[in-house]
């Protein structure tokens, strides 16, 4: 048995104001993430084949694959079954930044600089954006989610624009940390949608560890003898969380009948 509609609203209206609460907190807190020249010193800056970066460039090819791949198969009638129109296009998005952070990340590695980094972030938070109102209709509102994609996607081009122009990627980086803390806590929290939702818990810990292998970048490349380092982990484990998705998404997954939180 449903709440009542009066309920769900005041429920839904304290969700957002301690949302928004939180976000503010999280700004004035937080020190400002400036432009640094140093970011872009990556411990692996090895040459082969005539390319500059070779490893941090080459292995962004992955994002290209499975992105590709995720496209044509939401375009492709339903394959994924989805059960709704948002859901279809909350994914194809998905994939479309996926591959799109293909092109972005090899053109930022061949030469890393501020100017190029943007292309680098974006189309990974248009990804982001995605991904989070999938969630919501997944997990919350099959009809407020695919209404919340329009904003999310121009609050991610808005994270790129206020790097650039205020020099500080705190937007950025709280568009990366509240996906990945909020939707790991509500799969555990939430009832499921389908049967292989659990699937957000493997995606989930492919983008920690991609996280922790780009922190120690270079502490990875020392640890395997100069082989790889810890960027080129990063960008290697990131492709697995779409991979995790798709699996999520592929047949025999089967949508739960569930009451109406």
């Amino acid at each position: 048995m449903g709440l009542p509609e009066t309920e769900n609203k005041d429920q839904r209206t304290l969700l957002w104001g301690a949302s928004l609460l939180l976000f503010f907190l999280l700004m004035l807190l937080t020190p400002a993430i400036t432009k640094n020249q140093s970011q872009h010193a990556f411990a692996d800056q090895r040459n082969f084949l005539g390319f500059p970066n070779t490893l941090n460039v080459f292995s962004t090819f992955p994002y290209l694959v499975i992105g590709c791949i995720g496209t044509v198969l939401c375009a492709q009638g339903n394959y994924f079954g989805f059960s709704s129109q948002g859901e279809v296009w909350g994914w194809t998005w998905f994939f479309v930044g996926i591959t799109a952070s293909a092109f972005g990340s090899a053109y930022y590695h061949l030469r890393p600089s501020d100017s190029r980094f943007v292309w680098d972030c974006l189309p990974m938070a248009y990804a982001f954006a995605s991904i989070v109102a999938v969630f919501v209709v997944e997990k919350r509102d099959e009809l407020k989610g695919p209404k919340s994609f329009v904003p999310l996607l121009l609050a991610a081009s808005a994270t790129a624009t206020y790097w650039w122009f205020a020099d500080d990627m705190q937007l950025f980086a709280l568009l990366q940390f509240i996906p990945s803390v909020a939707i790991p806590a509500m799969t555990v929290a939430l009832p499921p949608k389908y049967t292989q939702s659990w699937y957000w818990m493997w995606a989930a810990g492919m983008y920690l560890l991609a996280k922790l292998a780009e922190a120690f970048d270079s502490r990875v490349y020392h640890w395997t003898r100069f082989l790889v380092s810890g960027h080129t982990v990063k960008h290697l484990s990131t492709a697995m969380v779409p991979v995790f998705l798709m699996i999520m998404l592929a047949p025999p997954n089967v949508k739960i009948e569930r009451l109406t939180v």
